[in-house]
């Protein structure tokens, strides 16, 4: 039983280490059908808005929004024209977690037809929340990870670290999928 716990213990720091070194970073030169970005950490919302005025995509989905946030509210907050939000930027408001924002990004991307998307996450959260969204839009829909840096705590990484193994077998055993 020891050396059961020893090998496990083994294989996750590995697999953390990994983890941690493989961190993604912006993505660059890539465009897109669409931009989504959770709400959740700083620079996501700006690094998408960036990449829309650079004709990286043709709208985004900022996803998880609190409710009662209308997007003048973002416009101002992030300092960028109304008219933006009003024509390329739509806010979504059912979402409170990692896989609501993919089934909420994945209703939205399915009702506009897109067959590729760049989503904007910090760069610790990208390959959960990429999984969760590859899981939700199936293999119809191309979905591009582009990190947000960020300097985020060991006690961050090995939370999501473990989130992300446990999301994982649950979507291969599809326990909760």
């Amino acid at each position: 039983m020891l050396r059961l716990f020893g090998l496990v213990a083994l294989v996750w720091s590995l697999g953390f280490a990994a983890f941690m070194l493989t961190l993604p970073h912006p993505l660059e030169h890539n465009t897109t059908d669409a931009i989504v970005v959770p709400t959740g950490g700083p620079g996501r919302i700006d690094r998408g808005i960036a990449l829309l005025q650079a004709h990286q995509a043709k709208r985004m989905l900022v996803t998880g929004v609190a409710p009662g946030v209308r997007p003048i509210d973002l416009a101002r907050t992030y300092r960028t024209s109304p008219k933006l939000f009003a024509c390329c930027i739509d806010l979504g408001a059912e979402a409170v977690d990692t896989r609501s924002n993919a089934e909420e990004t994945a209703n939205w991307v399915r009702q506009h037809g897109y067959r590729t998307v760049r989503l904007v996450t910090s760069d610790w959260h990208l390959p959960r929340a990429r999984m969760e969204l590859t899981a939700a839009l199936g293999r119809d829909v191309l979905v591009l990870g582009d990190g947000v840096p960020s300097d985020p705590r060991i006690g961050t990484l090995v939370n999501e670290y473990n989130k992300l193994i446990l999301r994982r077998i649950a979507l291969w055993t599809g326990v909760g999928a």
